[in-house]
């Protein structure tokens, strides 16, 4: 188990007297995806993660995707997420090249 440090909640203690953001990292978890997939309604958004281990699929042959979190969300907080998203890979791709997509 990680220590934490002693600044921590004089760190959380000042950001909530500015008024800023604490992020808080303890229940958070880690897991890696390669394939995504999104739908929506007018009260929300579904953004779908999974991993596709078919690496030489025969043709014809179903692509699994093991599905491992489904992330529910405002239609505002996806337009936030998107703008992040955009921004995020606008860089990248200014540092590394354009990623095609198929």
């Amino acid at each position: 188990m990680a220590s934490k440090s002693k600044s921590e909640p004089a760190t959380e203690q000042a950001a909530a007297e500015q008024g800023g953001v604490v992020w808080k990292e303890d229940a958070m978890r880690t897991e890696f995806a390669n394939v995504v997939n999104v739908q929506g309604t007018r009260e929300q958004v579904d953004i779908f993660f999974g991993t596709n281990r078919t690496w030489s699929p025969q043709s014809g042959a179903p692509v699994v995707v093991e599905l491992s979190n489904r992330m529910i969300m405002t239609p505002l907080a996806a337009k936030r997420l998107s703008a992040i998203l955009d921004t995020v890979l606008r860089e990248h791709e200014r540092r590394y090249g354009v990623l095609e997509v198929e």
